[in-house]
């Protein structure tokens, strides 16, 4: 039997090291399904929504490389959509097949037909539709070399009528290049650069995802020019380890120590990040900013300095040329403040909360205990983040995922089957709020269909927890925020996942440790507080004056008993404001 297209785009992806596609078959995928099938290397992993697909392919991605994905004509498309926009702005390498109706109903409006070019303009590296059979490996192989060194998605269509023709050989490549380059900046950039840091003494590095393989050359210019060392949510679980200079997080969610050491700096470098949030930027220092892609640069603060080169091939370079700084006032000082900030962090995790209103802080700083040094977590969007950034440690070994940026709910437990199908062997935790859970919760039967011993954390609020602190900071009272939630223990159970339901706070560790130790996938729903508030690290006046606003109009409400709540769940935080 003659090679069709099925065939000859199964085999690029397996020579590519493509290990399993995640898609939902039918219509004009099928023949792709049963190459696959024939072929027998490449794994089918039948997720229930094709969104669910596309996170897994992501994760995958993120942690082994090049990952595939797939949905059948118009609704498989437009699944596909939100999955591939987190993979995209996540820099990870997914290759999309959209299989399409035949080509020869192209422009009829036929039963559904999408507009693959338009649909996937941008959410993707490179998009392309291959009508003949000549066009389809050309057409594959560009796509996956895109994916792979511009770092995002490639989506290819593939119309039915095509999937069964006959393969052509072609006269070009059709395997996949992965060579890298070492990226510097000049000599006169990195003498210029040495330069600066020469002149000043109160120093602060922050850190990204582009400096994520460069940890022992940050911590060894961090030691040399005692400089502290900060860094963002995607970078943290791969700079904070073994790092004596480390003062936490900024943005959003981080904490204060960081952006006050930014903030008191005379010189910030910027490495390997394009942190979005530049209201927690310094104005009055002196910004240098260092990116594998220029194109960055200046687009999140007033840099001075910009030089174009990988962080660890950059430092590997600078560090000769940088000589031992004496002065330590500085370091020391923010160190101190930051040891402080560590012990009110504390104060949260001390106070467990009480039944149904357990405290969120207690929870992940138990799963921080007793999970395994090379674990893999992935978070929710949301006051799951929150508590991940906070109390998840690193080690060196351990990752964790999230929709950093694309910030979308529901992206954590999909992950979560792509991380344990990329690392079988290592325990692989998702830290999911009520509301993401809800959104793609029958991806948990294919979490069972694959024995994926996964662990489900769910941070069950009753709310959407994020949007109701964004509505009252903004003076507003929360509306249409709270959930009717099931029993998410007992869906779990009749998905075929061991399901614990925790009330108590006394009863969380061991809850916790029956399901990490659980050989099989886990899901223990915690009944955490609503009213348990996220403080940026930065309180605004405005952002107090909105939320003693949002106060008094719950209490002309006649909501009295929602404000007094939410003062007795964060007295904490109130004490910091004083």
């Amino acid at each position: 039997m003659a090679k069709s297209v099925a065939d000859q785009l199964v085999e690029m992806l397996a020579n590519a090291g493509i290990k399993r596609i995640y898609a939902v078959t039918g219509d004009s995928l099928n023949h792709v399904n049963d190459a696959v099938r024939r072929e027998g290397s490449i794994e089918w992993i039948h997720v229930r929504h094709e969104e669910a697909g596309a996170y897994a392919a992501g994760a995958e991605a993120q942690l082994n490389g090049l990952a595939c994905c797939a949905g059948s004509s118009g609704p498989g498309h437009v699944h596909l959509i939100n999955g591939l926009y987190d993979a995209n702005r996540s820099g990870a390498p997914v290759i999309a097949i959209a299989s399409t109706l035949a080509s020869f109903e192209f422009g009829t409006e036929a039963f559904q037909e999408t507009n693959t070019i338009k649909l996937f303009d941008d959410c993707s590296k490179y998009n392309q539709v291959a009508t003949t059979s000549k066009q389809f490996p050309r057409m594959l192989q560009a796509a996956m070399q895109a994916a792979i060194h511009q770092k995002g998605v490639a989506v290819l269509g593939l119309p039915g009528d095509l999937a069964m023709q006959d393969a052509e050989e072609i006269a070009t490549a059709t395997q996949v290049f992965t060579s890298s380059a070492v990226v510097v900046p000049s000599a006169d950039d990195l003498h210029q650069l040495a330069g600066i840091i020469a002149k000043y003494n109160k120093i602060t590095i922050f850190c990204g995802i582009g400096a994520a393989d460069a940890h022992d050359e940050v911590v060894e210019l961090a030691k040399k020019i005692n400089a502290t060392v900060a860094y963002s949510f995607r970078a943290k679980m791969d700079i904070q380890y073994d790092n004596p200079n480390e003062i936490g997080m900024t943005g959003l969610l981080g904490l204060p120590a960081a952006f006050h050491s930014m903030h008191e700096s005379d010189l910030l470098i910027l490495l390997g990040t394009d942190f979005p949030y530049t209201m927690f930027m310094p104005t009055k220092c002196k910004i240098v900013q260092l990116d594998i892609k220029p194109e960055r640069i200046g687009r999140r603060a007033m840099v001075d300095v910009g030089l174009h080169g990988s962080v660890k091939d950059t430092l590997t370079a600078l560090l000769p040329l940088i000589k031992q700084k004496k002065d330590d006032s500085f370091l020391d000082a923010q160190r101190k403040l930051y040891s402080e900030v560590k012990q009110k962090m504390q104060t949260y995790v001390d106070d467990a909360g009480k039944k149904d209103l357990i405290h969120p802080e207690f929870v992940a700083s138990l799963v921080n205990k007793l999970a395994k040094n090379d674990a893999i977590f992935t978070v929710d969007t949301g006051m799951s983040c929150v508590w991940g950034s906070r109390y998840i440690e690193a080690t060196g070994q351990r990752k964790m995922l999230g929709s950093f940026n694309h910030g979308s709910m529901a992206n954590a437990m999909p992950q979560a089957i792509g991380a344990a199908l990329a690392c079988p062997g290592r325990q692989v935790i998702a830290l999911c709020g009520d509301g993401g859970l809800s959104m793609l919760l029958g991806d948990l039967a294919t979490i069972t269909q694959y024995k994926l011993p996964i662990k489900i954390i769910v941070f069950n609020n009753r709310s959407l927890g994020m949007v109701k602190l964004e509505m009252e900071v903004a003076g507003l009272p929360d509306w249409q925020t709270d959930m009717y939630n099931p029993d998410f223990a007992m869906v779990a159970q009749a998905m075929g996942i061991k399901g614990f339901t925790v009330n108590d706070p006394d009863g969380v560790e061991q809850a916790l440790k029956e399901a990490f130790m659980y050989k099989g996938p886990a899901l223990v729903n915690i009944m955490t507080d609503p009213n348990a508030l996220a403080m940026p690290p930065k309180v605004e006046f405005e952002q107090v004056k909105g939320m003693a606003l949002s106060m008094t109009k719950l209490i002309l409400n006649g909501r009295m008993d929602e404000v007094l709540d939410t003062v007795k769940a964060n007295y904490k935080h109130l004490k910091d404001l004083i």
